[in-house]
């Protein structure tokens, strides 16, 4: 609707340039927006105020000559000229009815755009570390990206989910010797367990299944393991400590050992992940390993060509990588001194990889932490050529959980930290989903579990999922009386008399609403914000429960009976399109 009256004013626009408007039209600034006040009609442009100066004429007259210039329609009833040049465009009355029959006729399709060249996006989200279950935190990243997943591909774009496995690096070697210390506690060791590893209880389980498979191989005295180590903290340095641990497993266990432990630990957590996420309902379509990439020496390939180019040097023994060339505030390392590559290193190859397996736009979801990460990746692919606007990274602040108005404390390391899988059995799916998505990614979020949990009407979940389920009772209800309906016959009385029928107050705001959907998936996907179609949902909801509440709907007459239904029928499909690109159920009852 808003795009057929849009596409109205560009070809009025058009019309004009050249002998009223000088230049040429920008397609941009072709601007419609909804009125708040049904007296200003249904939408309003300020386009005349835009180009008065530039036509040389006022604001008022210049938008007279557009409206002149509009082409003959069936969707304009007549248009107004308010204000200093605003141009308020009345709609056709059976506009709204013809929408109906739009969402019932393609059903689940409804509100899908299409592109005239779909663009192929690669969207990453989550990647968290595979060194223990995934938290809450985790839990909005993965809600977030599915959900924008979901809306760019609804938009018309060729999505591809990716997940890259961090499955190399110091952490992964935090984990593996976790494990070990675990696995000599179960062999009947008793030994201290470092400030700095993983004390959490997912790493018992492991270490059993460790002592299952290797028997008592890879057991060691404790006194052989804390020979001679520094201190650990708080009397000393809590990193230096786990690095020597970590040392004098390696040594003694020997490296073939030390590989089979960090392979069981890395592949235990790695399952979890992927239960969560199944369990959550997020799909990927690829899982992308570090350590996989980094063998198959596509970095060492990515810093070749750089070095190549003269876009790496050496200082102080360390390899640099001139970032400053492209924009970022510093140079930064690739090889450290010791020879071993930075993260930087990897991510720079990395994304190469992506734009040359031929992704138009690159989308990573990030935790809030990653903000001064951004500038240098673009660097790194503008260092190949590509232009460093095909990266997007999309920053996920931090979740607080609170119950009864009291805030949880969370640290991983730590182990006081909520998992996912908790919070989903707790609040359930649904809740998870949605609550996640209520707030804007850039924004904290503090998650209320008793509210997530109620069934009230200031819970959004329960809220708009009963308005879905009230539109299946009413058919149930319909059934149960015997009362007829069918929908054929419903569809021509909507054409034919739906501006009659349905031209109550609570009917039109509720039309008006449904009519919102399509511009709601364009807007969320253009901006990256799904908690714009949730706020539409409570507020299509909210117009379908005051119609209800308004207007009998199983009336004797034939002809309201029929368009009551027919609309909101047609409401509850927006509703159940709306939460299926969300993630989120659309129950039939409550």
């Amino acid at each position: 609707m808003k795009n057929a009256l849009q596409q109205l004013l560009g070809t009025a626009l058009e019309s004009l340039q050249g002998s009223v408007i000088p230049g040429a039209i920008d397609p941009a600034s072709v601007v419609l927006e909804r009125t708040r006040d049904a007296t200003h009609g249904d939408f309003a442009s300020n386009v005349a105020m835009r180009y008065a100066k530039a036509a040389g004429r006022k604001p008022r007259e210049l938008a007279e000559a557009i409206v002149a210039a509009l082409p003959a329609n069936t969707l304009i009833e007549r248009t107004e000229i308010a204000g200093a040049g605003f141009i308020n465009f009345f709609l056709v009355k059976d506009l709204y009815a013809r929408e109906l029959v739009r969402v019932h006729t393609l059903g689940e399709r409804y509100g899908r755009g299409t592109h005239a060249q779909r663009r192929k996006v690669l969207l990453e989200f989550v990647s968290a570390n595979p060194t223990g279950p995934m938290h809450v935190g985790h839990g909005r990243q993965a809600a977030y990206g599915d959900a924008l997943g979901n809306l760019l591909a609804a938009a018309g774009d060729d999505v591809f989910r990716e997940y890259y496995i961090n499955d190399a690096g110091r952490q992964t070697e935090i984990l593996a010797v976790s494990v070990w210390l675990r696995y000599l506690e179960v062999c009947g060791e008793t030994l201290p367990f470092p400030q700095n590893g993983y004390r959490g209880d997912y790493i018992q389980p492991v270490a059993v299944r460790l002592r299952a498979q290797e028997g008592d191989a890879l057991r060691h005295a404790a006194a052989s393991v804390l020979a001679d180590l520094p201190a650990d903290a708080p009397a000393g340095d809590k990193d230096a400590y786990i690095d020597a641990v970590i040392a004098r497993a390696r040594a003694l266990i020997g490296e073939a050992a030390w590989q089979r432990v960090l392979a069981l630990g890395l592949g235990a957590m790695l399952d979890e992940i992927r239960d969560d996420l199944a369990g959550l309902g997020v799909r990927f379509d690829r899982w992308t390993s570090e350590r996989e990439f980094t063998a198959s020496g596509a970095i060492d390939r990515a810093l070749e060509r750089l070095r190549a180019k003269d876009l790496l040097y050496v200082k102080d023994g360390a390899t640099w990588f001139r970032a400053t060339q492209f924009g970022d505030d510093e140079d930064r390392v690739v090889v450290r001194e010791n020879g071993v590559k930075t993260y930087f290193a990897s991510d720079i190859a990395y994304h190469l990889d992506k734009r040359e397996r031929g992704f138009d736009s690159l989308i990573d979801v990030l935790g809030a932490d990653h903000h001064g990460y951004v500038a240098r990746l673009r660097g790194g692919l503008q260092a190949f050529g590509h232009a460093g606007e095909c990266l997007e990274v999309c920053l996920i602040q931090l979740v607080s959980l609170y119950r009864n108005g009291v805030k949880l404390s969370m640290g991983k390391r730590e182990a006081t930290f909520v998992t996912l899988r908790q919070l989903r059995e707790e609040v359930g799916n649904d809740a998870c989903r949605l609550f996640y998505l209520m707030r804007s990614n850039d924004q904290p979020l503090d998650f209320d579990l008793e509210l997530a949990k109620s069934k009230s009407n200031e819970n959004p979940v329960f809220y708009i999922q009963y308005a879905h389920a009230r539109v299946a009772s009413v058919m149930k209800e319909l059934a149960a009386r015997n009362v007829g309906y069918d929908p054929a016959r419903a569809e021509q009385i909507v054409l034919a008399g739906g501006a009659t029928l349905l031209a109550s107050e609570p009917a039109q705001a509720m039309l008006a609403s449904l009519s919102k959907y399509g511009e709601i998936i364009q807007h969320a996907a253009a901006t990256r914000a799904p908690h714009t179609l949730v706020h539409y949902l409570r507020d299509l909801a909210t117009t379908l429960h005051a119609f209800y509440n308004a207007e009998r709907v199983l009336v004797p007459e034939d002809e309201p009976r029929h368009a009551r239904i027919y609309a909101l029928l047609a409401v509850q499909r927006v509703l159940r399109n709306g939460l299926a690109i969300l993630g989120v159920s659309a129950p039939e009852s409550m």
